[in-house]
């Protein structure tokens, strides 16, 4: 197959694989309707390395590096490798860090919003549809103008750095895989961070869907926004596949094991909160972020390892977000069931609900004055 033809399909392979691999990663380990949830890993991994110190979520999630390196591979394989890097690193590090404080008050990235309506989440509705219309506002700002600037080549060092991390934590981990303060990496005895299913079916699946994402162009909020921009559904159709795939396959482990893969309710979720509102608004800044750094949290990743250094600055602010968002008690707490039997509903904190608004006015300010300012600056 030709790669004209693979981009006519590739979304579809990519979504159907990553839906399916998503729900036996549960299945195997992860957590529930958590096979694969790029902010909720990447609040993991930075657990793991000691920028929070919220002891349940902390694991180095072997499918992170594997996005990375699988998409460095393919790029290296296709000849599609090429150090690059643009301009206003800090604006991109901030839209990361507020990226990742929306998807944790929502408790998920698009692919978990998709995963956890596959699994019969309810509460994935209000998260699809703020994470729409934050993407729309987006697309009004790149109608305008928008545009943080042109990308330029780079010395092709500065492209490899990002995979290079990734190998080395993937073999420190491996070779050193001690837990604690002074010891290494920090790895959760509870919680979401202590569920996970093994090292290498992780770090192979992370590495398949690598490549296929990096072949496909696979992005979840690029589906949307070429869809309302142009009208171009190709990666729109990998989405529907991802949900169609994850469906399916949590259906047919239902049928054939013990375990419960496909509940349709609002409360009783994994790692799950039913306050619709900031279901709603957490995502909705999270699709603006995202929009505005041009690609959803997986999508930022594959092109990492690809080479792009503008990708690597926002995975970098994501990771901070993580940190600032359990450091400062800005992330959203499940619902759960009361010894009375009475549900407590969770959601974000005060201070996660301020962290909202600062992170839609910081996205609508940047939205507003950047076309402009680069205009100027170009003269």
């Amino acid at each position: 197959m030709n790669v004209k033809n693979f981009l006519g399909i590739g979304p579809v392979i990519a979504g159907s694989i990553i839906g399916i691999l998503a729900s036996l990663l549960a299945h195997f380990g992860n957590p529930g309707n958590m096979g694969v949830c790029v902010a909720c890993f990447q609040r993991d991994f930075a657990g793991s390395l000691g920028l929070h110190r919220t002891s349940a979520v902390q694991y180095l999630r072997p499918e992170i590096i594997g996005f990375v390196l699988g998409a460095f591979i393919a790029s290296m394989i296709f000849r599609e490798f090429r150090a690059r890097t643009g301009s206003a690193p800090v604006v991109r590090f901030l839209l990361g860090m507020f990226a990742m404080v929306g998807s944790l008050v929502f408790l998920g990235c698009p692919w978990r919003a998709l995963l956890r309506l596959a699994g019969g989440d309810l509460n994935a509705f209000p998260g699809l549809a703020g994470l729409a219309s934050g993407i729309y506002v987006g697309i009004l700002f790149l109608r305008r103008g928008y545009n943080l600037g042109r990308t330029y080549r780079a010395p092709a060092i500065a492209g490899i750095l990002m995979p290079a991390v990734m190998f080395v934590l993937l073999v420190l981990f491996i070779l050193f895989p001690s837990f604690g303060e002074g010891k290494g990496f920090f790895i959760s005895e509870r919680g979401p961070g202590s569920l996970h299913a093994s090292l290498l079916f992780s770090l192979g699946a992370g590495i398949l869907v690598g490549i296929l994402a990096q072949r496909s162009r696979f992005c979840t909020v690029g589906a949307l926004r070429d869809k309302i921009l142009t009208g171009d559904s190709h990666l729109l159709k990998g989405v529907i596949a991802l949900l169609a795939a994850a469906f399916l396959m949590n259906l047919f482990l239902t049928l054939i094991t013990d375990e419960t893969c496909l509940r349709f309710s609002f409360i009783g979720q994994p790692v799950s909160h039913s306050n619709f509102l900031w279901n709603f608004m957490g995502m909705l800044l999270a699709g603006l972020a995202f929009t505005l750094a041009g690609g959803c949290p997986g999508r930022q990743l594959f092109m990492s390892g690809e080479g792009d250094g503008d990708a690597a600055v926002f995975v970098f602010g994501m990771l901070g977000g993580a940190a600032i968002a359990h450091n400062f008690g800005l992330a959203a707490v499940p619902d759960r069931i009361l010894e009375s039997g009475a549900l407590q509903v969770g959601g974000p904190s005060a201070n996660g609900i301020y962290a909202v608004f600062l992170g839609l006015v910081f996205c609508l300010v940047i939205g507003l004055f950047a076309g402009k300012t680069c205009e100027r600056s170009s003269r």
